[in-house]
This record gives structure tokens, sequence and C-alpha cells, in this order.
């Protein structure tokens, strides 16, 4: 049975590979939202492994192939009320740098379009068997981020040799830049 989390609500995944799926829907009938789920590969420090443990759009996996994205959706429209973008993480194959994985969700060049999550709506992430696709834990953006492009969604972390997954939710008035030199 599905979990659905709240902020800062944590949950066992247990499974050697997931599937972290995002789904959103633009706020308006005919408008779009492009956005951009991404994965950074952290060590113990908090920081990335190395610069290509940054897995998104434009660069679909990891480099030990562990992290692998789906790929850019940019309506939200295409999976009619599923994920719309994913990655799938086999936790048996990653890096052993690798500590705790962050998710992230941005909306491309939202300055540029004068975009936020507030013109979003039903924003989620979340976790299921890659092999089965049957859900672990969700955790659904209910707050108002009506002026943030960036939300650190959740991350997926190691503690004691098991996996676990949090819900973050923390939202940022800035683009992926901002975020990048984060956890460089």
């Amino acid at each position: 049975m599905a979990i659905n989390l709240v902020k800062g609500q944590r949950a066992e995944v247990g499974l050697r590979k997931v599937s972290v799926g995002l789904g959103w829907d633009p706020a308006q009938p005919g408008q779009t939202a492009d956005l951009d789920l991404s994965a950074f590969g952290l060590s113990a420090n908090g920081k990335l492994v190395q610069d290509d443990f940054f897995v998104f759009f434009g660069n679909l996996g990891s480099p030990d192939q562990a992290i692998v994205s789906s790929g850019d959706s940019r309506t939200g429209e295409e999976s009619d009320g599923g994920d719309d973008e994913s990655i799938v993480v086999d936790l048996a194959r990653l890096d052993a740098r690798v500590e705790q994985i962050l998710f992230t969700a941005t909306i491309y060049d939202s300055a540029a379009k004068r975009q936020n999550f507030g013109q979003v709506r039903n924003a989620y992430i979340r976790i299921c068997d890659a092999s089965t696709q049957e859900e672990i834990c969700k955790y659904e953006l209910c707050e108002d981020f009506s002026v943030e492009m960036a939300v650190e969604f959740g991350r997926l972390y190691k503690k004691n040799g098991a996996w676990k997954f949090e819900a973050i939710g923390a939202g940022y008035a800035e683009e992926i830049d901002f975020l990048l030199s984060k956890y460089q």
C-alpha cells in the first residue's frame, strides 16, 4: 500500500531498482508548463560526486548508468494524469561514493516565460518499484509556491545500509543554475 507523504516525512524504500516519477498539470487550460525533473548524485559532504552525476534532460544518465532519465516532457500533457518525466535509479549499480540522490523540479526558462510553481497544479513526485510500477510513496506539492521556479522535491538517502526517501518541498525563486551551484 502506497504512503502519501507530507513535507519532512520519510519512508523506507526497500527496493533495488526504483522509478522516480514527476507529474504536473498546467494551472489554466490551454497553457503549458515545461517542468524538468533532475537528480543530483551527492556524496557524504552533500556535493555532487562529480559533475556528470547531475542527471537531467541534457545528461540522461550518470557515468555508472545507475541514474537514468526518461527525457524531457515539454508540456506536462503527454501522460494523461500519470508521470510526465521519470528517473530510474538502480541502487545496486550506484557508485559507492553516492550517499544520497536529490530530486528537483524546475521550470524551463521560467524567468523569460514569467512562470512559477503557482502556475502549475497537481505537481507530485512518487517512488515506484521499477519492475512492477507499484507505487511505494508519493509526495504532492500542496504549498503555494507563487514565486518559486525551482523545488527540491525529495531525496533518496542511505542510512545504516538501507535506502529511504524523504519529502523535502523546499522552493526557490531561482532557476536550475542556482541549484547546480549549490551542489557543485
